[in-house]
């Protein structure tokens, strides 16, 4: 299992280890964790084993995200979005020649909190769908895609206090 990363300045990065971990789960698969940076285009990273020198048999992306996050971690409850919006998303039943393709859209996000400190983040939604891909020499080997774009606009939070007078009203 490796990580590839493409995008529209002309990134191609097969078999991607730099920040990635591997911990097996015994004969049912395996953990897999990345960090990385993309830049601040369109593009594209995905789970598969296009980089491994001798392909599986029936290999299987059967899944369950926990995280996929862009940006600065943002713990503060009270800030509405979707900052991690996969986290959960479970695809376990299904033929196990799917494909499986996230696309998201990016919204560039800061939160600035009652100090002015900001952290910078990205929300995103996504849409999904699993299909199974041939050629014409035969099926390709499946992968979990997450396909993305960003908006071209910045959502920004503020951090403020109630002012006093509202408790002394209250």
């Amino acid at each position: 299992i490796g990580l590839d990363i493409q995008d529209d300045l002309g990134r191609h990065e097969v078999g991607f280890v730099e920040n990635t971990v591997k911990t097996p789960l015994g004969d049912d698969g395996c953990l897999f964790e990345a960090n990385f940076l993309i830049n601040k285009v369109p593009g594209n990273f995905h789970v598969s084993t296009h980089s491994a020198e001798q392909q599986p048999e029936n290999i299987d992306f059967a899944h369950i995200i926990e995280e996929v996050r862009f940006g600065s971690k943002i713990d503060n409850k009270n800030v509405p979005g979707n900052f991690n919006p996969l986290y959960g998303r479970s695809k376990i039943d299904g033929n196990s020649l799917e494909s499986h393709d996230y696309v998201m859209k990016i919204v560039p996000t800061i939160y600035e909190d009652i100090s002015g400190n900001q952290l910078i983040s990205y929300q995103y939604t996504y849409a999904y769908r699993s299909y199974i891909s041939f050629s014409h020499g035969g099926r390709v080997v499946p992968a979990v895609w997450f396909r993305y774009d960003l908006t071209p606009i910045t959502v920004k939070y503020h951090e403020k206090r109630p002012p006093l007078y509202t408790f002394i009203t209250a």
